[in-house]
């Protein structure tokens, strides 16, 4: 398990755009899920992308609905990365540690 040495606030890292290790740009982080360790709340995953963004606002069925009719569905619909898939040493630019094809893509799930 790998622990960061300092804390960084969860609102600053909110709609940051987030860089594949070639500087592409995959979209921008949308959703953090932790989970409840003792009296601890830990991050879990990231949720990255426009499906992501969806799911946020609680409308993933009517947001499933508008990517299909702007036909945007198929592309760059969202990600999930790994808590220890994302760099955040730099907190104005996070970048993924793993190639973009090994995060699992939102949609899989169609619920967040």
């Amino acid at each position: 398990m790998i622990v960061q040495s300092r804390l960084t606030n969860l609102e600053l890292l909110v709609g940051r755009p987030v860089l594949a290790a070639d500087g592409r740009r995959i979209g921008r982080i949308e959703e953090i899920r932790a989970q409840q360790q003792g009296d601890d709340l830990v991050v879990v995953e990231y949720h990255v992308g426009g499906y992501a963004s969806l799911v946020r606002l609680s409308a993933s069925r009517m947001g499933s609905a508008v990517l299909g009719l702007f036909h945007l569905r198929d592309r760059n619909g969202g990600y999930r990365v790994p808590w220890d898939r994302l760099d955040l040493s730099d907190v104005e630019r996070p970048r993924l540690r793993c190639p973009v094809d090994d995060l699992a893509p939102l949609e899989q799930d169609r619920g967040g």
